[in-house]
């Protein structure tokens, strides 16, 4: 029967020391970790510029995913499209998101942060701009799968702000981060209401390439992150950027040297299989897949209740008789139905919904943690999905998919900050990016449930949809390591201190003395010299 592999444990044993003066200690010189540097520093303005520039890489990217909800119609209509086939449009751009975002979150740990951001822009906005050239329906899929791929390197940009925040403040810049997706969402809905009856769809994609376009020239004015560079042993680099962020929130630097070890092991897979995070990382690749696929789920959903009129009670009784006198033709799968203006109202306060929790979320985040707030608001969201069922008026179904949208949105806000803060360096980018790719595969699954599925049998999907939700609910609540008020964590390595037994554990200067027969702890591989030093200061004496 094969036996359970342990983990490796650094093991020190301590021996009785006398009470007597102690020795003297030649003087170490002072130094400081990027860690200790982010806190000292504090938040200021460099933070401010930080977080509008990162954050607008979140525009870009709610205006390419949300771009296909609003020319699905379009298309379907031009190319005489079944189901399926605009179904594959979305199914393909997350394919290309999945398949990418591991490649770029191994680049990322291996080479920098700030690079594959850039690349990744560069990608996106060229293939967007060839899109809108598509001469037909299969040139249309291939270069928005080309989209899909240059998207996905834009959680770099969330890397990158996380590991520049102090600790303190990262519960709470993190979901404002929100506000971007939503201005995003809400400037592709509202352009597509105008653009698309004018001037046709091309020009809709054409003008959604402008903000990517412009945040390549923003991107010089933020540095590559610091904990990446200190783990690749460029120092110098990275003291060279906190100290520029120093004087920008004239903050004093720590006082000493900046000192942290290289880290060769840098983007490996297996180390997210390691024995320390496999259950954290299987349950975390649970989650985002379950959140992506109730997330696009809800917004191709909202269209489609929109277009097809799959809930009763959602048009009005005289819109309902004139519905009844259609031709067959209209009733193929193949009929065209544009969207009115009133149904672009309708997505646009269904979207601002998606900021309507965000204080809830923000203050569930920092103080019931990060577990327990998101295995609530997935309860609530599965919940929803199933109330999306019940026979109601157009402002009905307004409320739900108001809420469902805030409740997706919230999940969404959780996951990102758990991920980022609970791999080390070292691994972090390619966290994300496995989790990105994951995610991906519960995108492509929800638009042949929200636009084949539903249109067969609504209660179906939505139970669907809800089941799945309650399934990543129970996974939130059980995650093994709750992330709030941690520090980022570097590479770490277990030590096991045996204490001959029994001993009295203490300080000279505490009277409160323990009884202990070992000490288990984590610390940073460059700061086992100091733990050494600690150690042979610490006096334990018999009972």
């Amino acid at each position: 029967m094969p036996t359970k592999r342990a983990e490796p444990v650094t093991v020190l044993s301590l021996r009785r020391l006398s009470l007597g003066a102690p020795e003297p200690q030649p003087k170490e010189p002072k130094t400081f970790t990027v860690e200790d540097a982010v806190e000292t520093i504090g938040f200021g303005r460099f933070h401010i510029a930080l977080f509008l520039i990162m954050g607008s890489t979140g525009i870009a990217e709610a205006m390419e995913i949300m771009l296909i909800a609003v020319v699905s119609p379009v298309i379907r209509c031009e190319w005489q499209l079944e189901n399926w086939q605009v179904a594959l449009v979305t199914t393909m751009v997350f394919f290309g998101y999945m398949v990418f975002s591991i490649l770029f979150g191994l680049l990322a740990d291996r080479y920098g942060r700030w690079k594959i951001l850039l690349i990744s822009f560069l990608w996106g906005a060229y293939f967007s701009l060839l899109t809108s050239f598509s001469p037909s329906y299969i040139w249309f899929v291939f270069l928005r799968t080309m989209v899909g791929c240059g998207v996905s390197g834009h959680s770099q940009g969330l890397i990158i702000k996380t590991e520049f925040l102090p600790t303190k403040y990262r519960g709470y810049m993190l979901p404002l981060s929100q506000v971007f997706w939503l201005t995003g969402s809400l400037l592709i809905i509202g352009l597509a209401s105008v653009v698309i009856p004018t001037i046709g769809w091309r020009w809709l994609i054409r003008i959604a390439s402008i903000p990517g376009i412009i945040l390549i020239l923003a991107f010089k004015f933020i540095p590559e992150s610091a904990r990446f560079n200190v783990s690749t042993g460029n120092t110098q680099a990275a003291l060279a950027t906190l100290q520029h962020i120093a004087r920008m929130n004239r903050s004093a630097m720590p006082e000493g040297q900046l000192g942290e070890p290289i880290l060769d092991k840098r983007g490996r897979f297996a180390d997210l299989l390691d024995a320390k995070y496999l259950r954290t990382t299987l349950q975390i690749w649970v989650i985002w897949l379950g959140i992506s696929f109730a997330y696009y789920g809800v917004i191709l959903a909202s269209t489609e209740l929109l277009e097809r009129d799959l809930v009763c009670g959602s048009r009005s009784e005289s819109e309902a008789v004139v519905s009844v006198g259609v031709s067959e033709e209209s009733q193929s799968p193949c009929y065209c139905h544009m969207f009115a203006p009133s149904d672009y109202r309708t997505m646009i306060i269904s979207t601002v919904g998606e900021i309507a929790l965000n204080p809830l979320n923000i203050l569930g985040i920092n103080f019931l943690g990060r577990r327990l707030s998101l295995s609530i608001t997935m309860g609530c969201t599965a919940l929803f999905f199933l109330l999306l069922n019940i026979c109601t008026s157009s402002a009905g179904l307004i409320s739900f998919l108001f809420m469902l949208r805030a409740l997706v949105a919230a999940n969404f806000n959780t996951i990102y900050i758990y991920t980022a803060e609970v791999y080390p360096t070292t691994m972090r980018a390619l966290g994300m990016g496995t989790s990105g790719s994951l995610c991906r595969i519960g995108a492509m699954v929800a638009p042949f449930i929200s636009q084949v599925l539903m249109s067969a049998s609504l209660l179906g999907a939505l139970c669907l949809f809800s089941s799945v939700c309650v399934v990543c609910a129970i996974s939130a609540f059980t995650l093994p390591i709750e992330t709030k008020g941690r520090a980022l964590q570097s590479d770490g390595v277990d030590i096991l201190v045996q204490l001959p037994s029994p001993y009295t554990f203490g300080h000279r200067d505490k009277s409160q003395k323990l009884q202990l027969r070992q000490l288990h702890f984590t610390v940073s591989r460059h700061c086992l010299p100091t733990v050494f030093h600690k150690v042979h200061k610490t006096i334990c004496t018999k009972v």
